[in-house]
This record gives structure tokens, sequence and C-alpha cells, in this order.
């Protein structure tokens, strides 16, 4: 146990003891969760609703399917996903509670109730049974998790044979005059929008700041690779501000 309390991992750019990040990310988006939506839309200019279209569009829901939604938040993705496979259930799981009231506020949360769970939990010890789940899914939610091959196991655990893992996440543009230009906009634009917006420019600066820690697109899907998945690959989206990664348990 001392030894587990010396591990350091990264919030941000600052060094923190491993067993206190779970606890600063949970405070994080629950100072941002009234605003997450929105701010969202702004930051992105509304292009996150096209990366994740396009995750369903790669990963083609079909009925009789059971999701897992991991980091979930207020539900977008479970949303998707139902409205596209017609009889089919979804879990949405966060460690943040709020996130997950915001999501239930949702007009399309009342409407799907019958298909759609709502769990607080965490990602490296999922509060499921072996193989229960068809898909898992992750979106803007795996560069916050403490350990990110933790989560992964988790996922392949879970995830029943011939089940499929697809995470959607920020990550490195490979041309380095687009990449800087981006770092411009991400560290100059973006705390301010949360000021402005949420009231909370720390979170968004933090949120920035993970982005620049998370590996690139190879590093991330040999990571995968290492949790059992096969068939691995990924996909750019927007030049490589975010990437679509997908594997399968066989």
């Amino acid at each position: 146990m001392a030894e587990d309390s010396q591990k350091t991992t990264h919030f941000g750019f600052t060094d923190v003891p491993e067993n206190q990040k779970a606890g600063m990310v949970h405070g994080v988006f629950t100072n941002v969760a009234s605003k997450y939506d929105i701010m969202n839309d702004v930051m992105s200019v509304g292009i996150h609703r096209i990366w994740k279209d396009a995750m369903m569009d790669w990963l083609a829901p079909r009925a009789g399917q059971r999701l897992l939604d991991v980091a979930g938040g207020t539900g977008d993705v479970s949303f998707r996903f139902l409205a596209r496979a017609g009889d089919a259930d979804a879990v949405v799981l966060d460690m943040t509670e709020s996130m997950l009231v915001e999501g239930r506020k949702r007009a399309e949360a009342s409407s799907l109730a019958d298909r759609l769970d709502w769990v607080v939990g965490d990602a490296m010890a999922l509060p499921f049974e072996d193989n229960s789940f068809d898909v898992y899914t992750i979106s803007f939610g795996i560069r916050n998790v403490t350990r990110i091959a933790d989560a992964l196991s988790e996922a392949y655990r879970v995830l029943r044979p011939g089940g499929r893992l697809m995470v959607l996440e920020f990550s490195q543009l490979p041309n380095p005059m687009m990449q800087k230009a981006y770092d411009l906009y991400s560290f100059n634009v973006i705390p301010k929008m949360g000021k402005v917006i949420a009231g909370d420019s720390e979170s968004y600066q933090y949120l920035v700041e993970s982005i620049r820690q998370f590996p690139d697109q190879d590093t991330f899907a040999g990571m995968i690779r290492a949790a059992g998945f096969e068939n691995v690959s990924y996909r750019n989206m927007t030049l490589g501000v975010a990437a679509l990664h997908a594997g399968w348990k066989i």
C-alpha cells in the first residue's frame, strides 16, 4: 500500500500521486457538468457531433446488442447507438454522478428510459460480470483514466467473445505546423471560453493539457493490442485532432 501511495501520474502537466488523480478528475467534471454539452459545441464548433456520428457509422449498431458506454457523461453516444440499433440496450457509466444527472435531464433520456441505465462506476473496476456486453465505447474519457491499461483490460473482460471496442479520443496531428496552430488555439482560447461559459478556466486548462499527455495514434493502438484485442485499427478525424480506434475481442 505504501508503494502505491508513492506512485505518481500526470494531471495535465502536473505530476500528482496516482491515488489522487481520480478524485481530481472527478472534481473537474463535477465543476463543469451543467455546462459540459454547451462547451463541447463551442470548443469544437459542433464538430464533436460529426465525430460521434462517424463512430456510429463505423460501429453499425444492430438490434439485440448491449452497449456499455464508459465515461458516458450526459449520454451522447448511448442516445446515438439506441437510435440506430432499434431494439437494443445501453448502460451509461461515469464516475461523476452530476454528469449522469445532467444526462437524465435530456429529452432523449425519458423516451429511452426502458432501454437505458445510468450507473456510477470506475472504468478501471467495472461493476459488471465477465462477457456482459456486445459493444464497449468510451469517448473523450480514456485520457482521464489513471491507468489506461487497466481500463482497456476491464473493457476486454466485460465484452463477450466477438464484442467490439471503440474509443474516440483527442489525438495528435501528423503535421508539426498544424499541431502548433492547434496548440495555440487550445491553450489560448479554450480556457478563456471555459471562464466565460462555465465560469471555470482551470478545469478547461486541465482538459487541454490532458490532450497533450495522451499517446499518439500508433502508441495507443499498441496499448489496445496489449490488452488482448485483435484487428485493431484507427481512423483520424479532422486531420488527427481526434482519432477513432477499434478492436475486437475474438
